[in-house]
């Protein structure tokens, strides 16, 4: 692949030298190699795009929504003829194995969008309330700043409702994922994008997230990231009172009620916990299982944990990929040996690098048992391919468990009966529940309670995260029809 100028951000329809001089190495996390130096920006270069953005925000707020429908088309299909570029890039930024690269990052993308566009087609930005009309605006600009797991997914899922809610507004990828970033603002630069609607700038959160944060000018920040960064965000917003929308860590529960299919079920479980190599905010990390039938539940675990193959991230036979860096290699096993060293049962994986792979941040697909709700492997979010096993004697003591968490993102139950696992769906704490391995569904709110933040992404709900609700009172004159409630509300 041919990889964007690395050098430039996109400030205000063109690509522009950053206002200082800073770089940031990028490396191959399969073979811990450089294969670029990336600008980091400066507070200075936020306040330029941002500043762009502020500009072009009256004209695009005011635009027709059919011309943004048809902006979010023309940078579809650009987007889909350059999947491979995409698939490559993401490969190498984070470590995707190439397969999954093209299965499963890749079409992210395009899924998101889609779903967005069957929103518009019947979403009123208008509609009457007896007497009062409802409008739905822009909220302004938007300071987006998205985390390097899910690159383009997060990227898709701040950018196309933001665009199509008629926002402008300012991104700060990931600058681990900061390629497959640079390479959406070209496709919205060939699609047509006005200047000034969408910028990017390359940089840390310390800096450029803090900087898109705390700007006045920015009437709403989109984060995407760990809950003490969100935090921070929020802080750091606060003075200036915009909105702030969080999606952050998650520690997701699945439960398996005893008249589940585990040959089917505990499986599914281990795939979908080493999902992306663990890096998910939304995959199930602890399985929570009948204890009459823990054995089978880790004989299947393991099972499946040993066909899962590691390799290089070229090889369109890997299915496990490495982590995305140095700094989170060494907390997941850090994290791991905790699990040792507090008293769970290491089931298979451990601390120690996989055979044969002694270069690249590479961790064996880990699967403990004997884990109790206070140890760290079960509170805190690992982002490795780290399964935590624990067991119930009853349906109100699994459900305890899953609830057990700070966190309360999304999760998981499995039951033969669709009415039971619909009974226990209703009871766990989460803003999504996913009831027997459903497919996924764009179009279903995502985001989370508790310490998963707040706010919603996906489909229509995503949408409405760009909007504020304006009630024109009195936009229809009163009829002689109106009742006498009416009248006295009015009053």
């Amino acid at each position: 692949m041919t990889f964007p100028d690395l050098t430039k951000f996109y400030i205000d329809g063109a690509w522009v030298e950053p206002a200082k001089t800073a770089t940031f190495a990028l490396i191959d996390p399969a073979t811990e190699e450089e294969f670029g130096q990336l600008a980091i920006g400066s507070a200075e270069d936020v306040d330029r795009a941002v500043r762009a953005a502020h500009r072009a925000l009256p004209a695009f707020r005011d635009s027709d929504p059919a011309e943004r429908v048809a902006l979010l088309r023309r940078a579809l299909k650009l987007y889909e003829e350059r999947s491979e570029s995409f698939a490559e890039a993401m490969r190498q930024e984070m470590g995707s194995p190439i397969t999954f690269s093209r299965q499963g990052q890749v079409p992210r993308g395009p899924l998101h969008i889609n779903a967005l566009l069957e929103v518009m087609e019947t979403f009123a930005f208008e509609k009457d309330r007896g007497t009062t009309r409802l409008r739905h605006e822009a909220v302004g600009v938007c300071g987006l700043i998205t985390p390097w797991n899910w690159p383009i997914n997060q990227v898709v899922v701040k950018v196309a409702p933001a665009l199509a809610a008629g926002c402008t507004m300012v991104l700060k990828p990931s600058e681990f994922s900061a390629t497959s970033a640079l390479l959406f603002a070209q496709v919205l630069h060939d699609a047509g994008v006005p200047a000034g609607v969408f910028n990017l700038v390359n940089g840390d959160g310390p800096n450029v997230g803090a900087a898109i944060a705390s700007h006045p000018l920015v009437d709403m920040v989109s984060f995407t990231g760990s809950t003490g960064a969100g935090i921070r965000v929020a802080e750091a917003a606060a003075p200036t009172v915009k909105r702030v929308a969080q999606e952050l860590g998650g520690k997701l529960a699945n439960i398996l009620l005893e008249d589940a299919d585990f040959a089917t079920a505990v499986p599914k479980g281990v795939a979908a916990c080493f999902t992306n190599s663990g890096q998910s905010c939304s995959i199930p990390t602890r399985m929570i299982v009948p204890r009459s039938r823990l054995d089978e539940v880790v004989g299947l675990a393991v099972a499946r944990a040993q066909q899962i193959r590691l390799g290089p991230t070229t090889d369109p036979k890997t299915d496990l990929g490495p982590l995305v860096n140095r700094a989170q290699f060494d907390r997941v096993r850090r994290l791991i040996q905790s699990g040792i060293d507090e008293g769970a049962t290491l089931c298979c994986g451990g601390p120690n690098r996989p055979e044969g792979l002694e270069r690249g941040f590479y961790v064996r697909p880990t699967i403990f048992t004997g884990v109790t709700p206070e140890m760290t492997i079960a509170r805190e979010e690992i982002f490795g391919p780290v399964l935590s096993i624990l067991s119930y004697e009853d349906e109100d003591e699994a459900v305890a468990l899953a609830n057990s968490s700070d966190y309360g993102l999304a999760a998981y139950v499995q039951s033969a009966s669709q009415e039971r696992a619909q009974a226990v769906a209703r009871r766990l704490v989460g803003g999504q529940v996913h009831i027997n391995y459903p497919p996924a569904d764009f179009h279903a709110p995502f985001g989370g309670f508790r310490q998963s933040g707040n706010g919603r992404e996906w489909g229509e709900a995503g949408l409405h995260e760009y909007l504020e609700v304006k009630a024109m009172i009195g936009y229809r004159p009163a009829t002689a029809q109106q009742t006498p409630e009416q009248k006295k509300i009015r009053g």
